[in-house]
């Protein structure tokens, strides 16, 4: 993952001014990690495509997505990532396994055994299959998560991009949802970027963590430096606290 760029962002609160600077050709889990308002999410969706830089280049998964110099700045929905938005929005009007089956083929089409045998493993991966037929609304909080990440999946996205994932979950609900997920993309090997700012979630899915500040990443922190910390937390933090 290349992410390599400058954007400003205007706002009743002001200007907010982005100025990453990521090269990390052999991650793909990557944690963006940081307190409220340092400029993760605005990484996320420059990522994906909601928000154009002003410069720079980004590259995920060997493709260029952005090149300012080179004029190619490739449509969000042509980039091929899952987006998992915190208020998962799922299709009201559609069942569980039609929301996945959406953006695979057209919902008038019969589903070909590839994609049925696709949406019936992520379904069972999250422990949705009794819910197949139930509508969102029928769902509970931990369903509607467990429904959004497996759609966000289904069209086997060459990244999946999550924003605060688990944060309107309680603590055991969003142990086990972590488990569920880690599993799931360890058998599609599926990229991930992440954004929290949960010391634990950036410990369990980062390869390497990025950590934010005021806009900028101040710091990258490997796997292999958080596993031979005494205390990984405190590490990440310690940009906060004065450290």
């Amino acid at each position: 993952m290349n992410l390599s760029f400058k954007a400003s962002v205007h706002s009743a609160a002001g200007r907010f001014r982005l100025d990453i600077g990521l090269a990390l050709p052999d991650c793909r889990r990557l944690v963006l990690f940081g307190p409220s308002g340092s400029g993760k999410s605005l990484t996320l969706q420059a990522v994906a495509g909601l928000l154009t830089p002003e410069n720079g280049r980004i590259e995920v998964g060997g493709r260029t997505l952005f090149d300012a110099q080179a004029r190619i700045d490739v449509p969000a929905r042509r980039r091929r990532l899952g987006f998992l938005f915190q208020d998962y929005a799922l299709f009201p009007h559609l069942t569980l396994e039609q929301n996945l089956r959406f953006g695979l083929t057209r919902l008038w089409r019969r589903p070909g055994p590839e994609m049925r045998a696709r949406v019936a493993g992520l379904l069972e991966s999250f422990g949705l299959t009794a819910q197949a037929r139930h509508l969102p609304g029928e769902l509970s909080g931990g369903q509607k998560q467990r429904a959004a990440l497996a759609r966000a999946l289904a069209p086997a996205p060459d990244a999946l991009l999550l924003d605060e994932p688990f944060s309107a979950l309680d603590q055991p609900l969003r142990l086990k949802l972590r488990q569920e997920l880690t599993a799931t993309l360890a058998r599609l090997d599926t990229p991930l970027i992440l954004v929290t700012h949960d010391p634990d979630e950036a410990v369990e899915f980062g390869e390497a963590v990025a950590v934010f500040h005021k806009g900028r990443v101040v710091r990258v922190l490997s796997a292999a430096e958080l596993a031979a910390a005494p205390d990984p937390q405190a590490l990440l933090v310690a940009d906060f606290n004065g450290a």
